[in-house]
């Protein structure tokens, strides 16, 4: 990414806790400061804000994270920082930041202000209140689900609109990566009931969207079968919604299956366990934008079984179309897992579709033609 000056660049997300997102932000920040440029992010604050600034880029503390008409009491407040730090670009990944930076942006001098980016993370219900993700100057899709999500439901035209597909870094997921014996050795002392069986792994925060339910479904049709397998819930629950993750455990108890299902929590492991799996898991009711927990195992080598829609749907039939699983049906699950487990083997390595590289090289190709009048506005 090359222009005539340093680009100062703020990416505005709600929180820096965990997930894809956020994740993806940081590798955009790391990016940035690689190219000489000023990175910043600005957020409600988290446990990644410390690692965003190891990394040398700077973390903004601003209240833009709660659904509510409070944090509308951040447009002044935003506007002043946009003018001060002299942002180039301001990138919306989240929709109440984004209506926090839109609001602001534009009652500024369209002379002068940055050029206004969002990002379609997630296929949101319909509404007004959606709407904003597709409001930037350029609209950046992490699929072609994202992308026909926009155009179907929006109708934003075709020239603003860029398909960026998510991307994984090959070597921080290496194909065929072992996790280490101490690892294995803490793993299953913390978790006995996944110890000494074939393991299953639905990986992803303990929300009613990511389906759980079907989850714990499959695993009761596999023991009824004779199959000896093991279930690794892993993710952390949402502080707001409790009572889902109690509603989960319950389930466990009620249906006998605490000897081989177990609550990993929130984890940084996430890689070691995907690599030790026999079969990753990805079941959401509602399609999903992306789906990075799906090219991670797969990256490694291990097999996905997903729902064949939305963004995993997208990876799974250009990576590993034997692992698309009609929606919803969980009998196709329990087959396919059986098979599977009774005959183990590693995927061959993925191509090079979805790298972290081509995604940092497009976006920041993107940021380079904004800065220089070359990407279309609104």
């Amino acid at each position: 990414m090359s222009t005539s000056r340093p680009l100062t660049v703020a990416q505005v997300v709600p929180r820096l806790d965990s997930g894809g997102v956020e994740r993806g932000t940081l590798e955009v920040a790391q990016a940035l400061v690689e190219h000489g440029h000023r990175a910043i992010v600005i957020s409600a604050g988290g446990a990644m804000a410390r690692e965003l600034e190891r990394l040398g880029a700077e973390h903004v503390t601003m209240p833009v994270a709660a659904k509510s008409p409070l944090t509308l009491r951040q447009v002044g407040p935003m506007r002043r920082f946009l003018r001060e730090r002299g942002v180039d670009i301001v990138h919306a990944r989240s929709r109440v930041p984004a209506w926090v930076c839109w609001l602001a942006w534009r009652r500024m001098n369209p002379a002068r202000r940055p050029r206004f980016v969002t990002t379609i993370h997630g296929l949101h219900s319909v509404s007004r209140y959606s709407s904003i993700m597709t409001r930037g100057e350029a609209v950046i899709a992490v699929s072609e689900a994202a992308r026909e999500y926009a155009v179907t439901n929006y109708r934003v035209r075709s020239e603003r609109l860029r398909v960026i597909h998510r991307g994984v870094d090959p070597q921080e997921f290496p194909h065929g990566f072992e996790p280490a014996p101490a690892w294995r050795e803490r793993f299953f002392a913390e978790h006995p009931a996944l110890a000494g069986r074939p393991m299953l792994a639905i990986i992803g925060r303990l929300t009613r969207l990511k389906g759980h339910h079907d989850f714990l479904t499959m695993m009761a049709g596999l023991r009824a079968r004779g199959v000896d397998a093991a279930g690794a819930v892993v993710g952390g629950g949402d502080p707001r919604r409790r009572g889902y993750a109690r509603e989960l455990r319950e389930r466990v108890r009620r249906e006998n299956l605490d000897d081989r299902v177990a609550f990993t929590g929130e984890r940084r492991d996430a890689r070691e366990i995907a690599a030790e799996a026999r079969i990753v898991l990805s079941l959401s009711s509602k399609p999903e934008s992306f789906g990075r927990a799906t090219l991670e195992a797969l990256r490694l080598g291990t097999p996905v079984l997903g729902y064949d829609h939305g963004g995993v749907g997208e990876i799974l039939s250009e990576v590993h179309p034997e692992g698309a699983v009609p929606l919803g049906d969980v009998r196709e699950l329990v087959d396919r897992a059986a098979t599977l487990l009774a005959s183990p083997k590693r995927l061959a390595a993925p191509t090079d579709r979805f790298t972290k590289r081509e995604m940092l090289e497009r976006t920041l190709a993107l940021y380079q033609e904004l800065a220089e009048g070359r990407a279309p506005s609104t």
